[in-house]
């Protein structure tokens, strides 16, 4: 299953995920250290769900963004 909105076109992002070791100044410490940045990947939030389509109704992927701003008619 593709995580690929069919309205917009929102998919997968790449990004990292950055692990910080110590104690943060504000607490007494002498700061964070970054000691490991690794890769990963940020997923939209997408439901299947039944819509109009030219006056039928038919079975999409479409994000929350799109269904919140109100870019498809439900059927």
């Amino acid at each position: 299953m593709s995580k690929v909105c069919d309205i917009c076109g929102k998919g997968k992002h790449v990004g990292g995920s950055i692990t910080r070791r110590g104690l943060a100044k504000k607490k007494g410490g002498i700061g964070m250290h970054v000691v490991k940045n690794t890769k990963r990947t940020f997923s939209p939030n997408i439901q299947r769900i039944r819509i109009r389509v030219s006056g039928g109704a038919a079975r999409k992927r479409v994000c929350t963004a799109c269904i919140r701003a109100n870019k498809i008619a439900k059927a």
